[in-house]
């Protein structure tokens, strides 16, 4: 320790002579009485740094962030070099009333049939799609108010039978139906809003849906910020008819990505009830997953959407930093997190999107974004841009997981869509990825810590759970000097990304190092900490958040224990139209791997 490291110039990295370092996290598993004291231990004046500093030795934290000389300048947030139009996609002009967006995406779509997705004969489907509920409302097969009553009752059904693992932390029966007898109106007047109209969509606890209050998962957030109205990205979708059933269960204040919640109980993977559903946006998977609804807001930070999309076997789709208006949401103000969309299907996400879309003023002008647009995918030119997309691969990364069986299946599904379409994929090699995974957890930390602090200070540390306190003890640790040299690794990691992009169009991994693992009995009351795990959920999801680029979670199939297996792509800065493409044609050739989850399902389109 304490011998000084000269990085050379990022133009100047020789990238043959890269060795990939497998990703381990060495820090001690703790729940129960030994994650108490070693919380303890942390928040002691005496013992906490002593503690601490050893943990970021072992890590090589210090020696990045201390004794190495970085020459790039910082990138305080990030910056996009202007990027290609995208081929093969329908301009969605962000200024227009997200109602006209999404009637232009309606027709992106490919032709809706509905003789494949209700006949008796067809084969079986996973989930209901957005447009299915939308054919069943307009051509009299059911209504939002009677849909409504069968989701009340599934809820209602569920929380007195698992009250200790909720999907839902604040829910309204008579406000969800006061929305869908509004939608059975508009149905029965032949005036429909959009394809959204009547359409159930829960919302994340850290995003503002007025009349609910925003816990981020604590037990009082709430008492110190007041909502009086929706966040940006909700108020477009209550604009288009969604309804809106409350705010879904998360890991406290999005500091984690199991979904662990001492405060509101643990929301449980779908395909297995002992198991996580990864976070920290856990309720709103659960809730997609489980049939509840085709699609659910979260915000992703640090895979927070895509990490409990890939573990629960839908879809979670990672929009560029900036995109969206964070307007309304708690994190508003970082430089990682942004709000997302979890859906049961690729159309599904894609439509959500074009509703939600929109940057906000101040970012139009300080990122300047591409055009939003959608994939044409009703074109008869889309089989010949997939024809030629070249796909990123990094084989030692994408192989360094905890089972085989993950990159197996995610190179399979590669390959049948190499196959079929006569996509490339080609060999990348990319730098500094534990580098990388420093530079994020540094940035995400004191991002998160600083709004805190106030309250940490006046004495209210101990009302949150002990796996935050224990982030919160780390985050406190880095200094001003630690986060700019965070922020000169962010701009040498974007350089080599943007290298790979003038080779490729998009980067593929798994989404996550593991399937969902299992609860320990004694972290339900008190919370866990257990950065190994922590390691391989997070492994592949960091560019996306570090660098602000779009990525998209496609699930692909199942391990040898039937749990969800998730694809990663990751894709230029705003070309989220291109992912949107490539994901479509890897669910429709995948679809036949998928199961629907084994430990809870509803149909809420039951037709007998």
């Amino acid at each position: 320790m304490g011998k000084m490291k000269v990085m050379p110039p990022v133009e100047e990295v020789d990238l043959s002579s890269v060795k990939y370092q497998p990703q381990k996290i060495d820090a001690p598993h703790l729940t129960g009485f030994s994650l108490k004291l070693f919380v303890w231990l942390m928040e002691s004046p005496v013992l906490g740094p002593l503690i601490i500093s050893a943990l970021k030795n072992q890590n090589k934290m210090t020696q990045l962030l201390r004794y190495t000389l970085i020459p790039e300048r910082p990138m305080y947030r990030p910056e996009f070099p202007p990027q290609e139009p995208e081929q093969g996609v329908v301009l969605v002009d962000e200024e227009r009333d997200p109602i006209d967006r999404l009637h232009t995406a309606t027709y992106a779509l490919p032709k809706y049939d509905p003789s494949i997705r209700w006949s008796k004969e067809s084969p079986p489907f996973l989930y209901w799609k957005i447009r299915d509920y939308a054919h069943a409302y307009r051509h009299n097969i059911t209504t939002p108010s009677l849909v409504a009553e069968q989701l009340i009752s599934a809820i209602k059904e569920w929380s007195t039978t698992n009250s200790s693992m909720p999907m839902l932390i604040h829910f309204n029966p008579d406000n969800v139906r006061s929305q869908a007898e509004a939608s059975t109106s508009r149905f029965v007047e032949g005036k429909p809003i959009s394809i959204l109209d009547g359409i159930f969509i829960a919302i994340k606890d850290d995003v503002d849906c007025y009349p609910f209050p925003s816990r981020s998962g604590t037990s009082w957030f709430d008492q110190v910020r007041k909502v009086d109205k929706d966040a940006t990205c909700v108020a477009r979708l209550r604009k288009c008819g969604a309804i809106l059933i409350g705010k879904a269960n998360m890991h406290e204040l999005g500091l984690g990505v199991t979904g662990n919640n001492p405060n509101h109980g643990t929301a449980r993977n779908p395909h297995a009830l002992d198991r996580y559903t990864g976070g920290s946006s856990s309720g709103p998977a659960s809730i997609v997953s489980s049939g509840l609804c085709p699609a659910a807001i979260g915000t992703d930070g640090g895979g927070s959407v895509r990490i409990p999309s890939s573990l629960c076997g839908i879809v979670g789709l990672k929009t560029t930093y900036g995109r969206t208006d964070m307007t309304g949401v708690v994190c508003d103000g970082g430089t990682v997190e942004v709000v997302s969309q979890l859906a049961a299907s690729v159309e599904d996400a894609m439509l959500v999107y074009s509703a939600i879309a929109g940057s906000s003023p101040s970012d139009k002008i300080s990122l300047r974004p591409s055009p939003l647009s959608l994939p044409t995918l009703s074109s008869s030119d889309n089989l010949n841009i997939l024809q030629s997309v070249k796909l990123g691969k990094y084989s030692e990364w994408f192989h360094d997981v905890s089972n085989t069986e993950i990159s197996t299946k995610c190179e399979d599904a590669l390959q049948l869509l190499c196959s079929t379409f006569g996509s490339q994929i080609e060999e990348i090699v990319l730098p500094e990825l534990e580098e990388m995974r420093t530079a994020h957890i540094v940035s995400i930390g004191s991002e998160s810590l600083f709004p805190l602090n106030p309250y940490c200070l006046e004495g209210r540390r101990s009302d949150f759970t002990l796996d935050t306190r224990t982030s919160l003890a780390l985050f406190g640790s880095f200094s001003a000097s630690d986060y700019v040299a965070c922020q000169r690794l962010r701009r040498r990691i974007m350089y080599y990304f943007m290298e790979a992009f003038k080779k490729v169009d998009i980067i593929v991994t798994p989404t996550t190092g593991m399937t969902s693992p299992k609860i320990p009995p004694s972290a339900l009351k008190v919370g866990e900490s257990d950065y190994d795990v922590s390691g391989y959920l997070m492994r592949f999801v960091q560019p996306g958040n570090l660098l602000g680029l779009p990525a998209i979670s496609v699930p692909i199939g199942h391990d040898k224990d039937g749990l969800p297996i998730g694809l990663q792509l990751i894709g230029r800065p705003w070309a989220e139209a291109s992912l949107l493409r490539a994901a479509f044609a890897l669910e429709e050739l995948c679809l036949k791997f998928r199961n629907r989850p084994s430990g809870i399902f509803f149909n809420l389109l039951t037709t007998s």
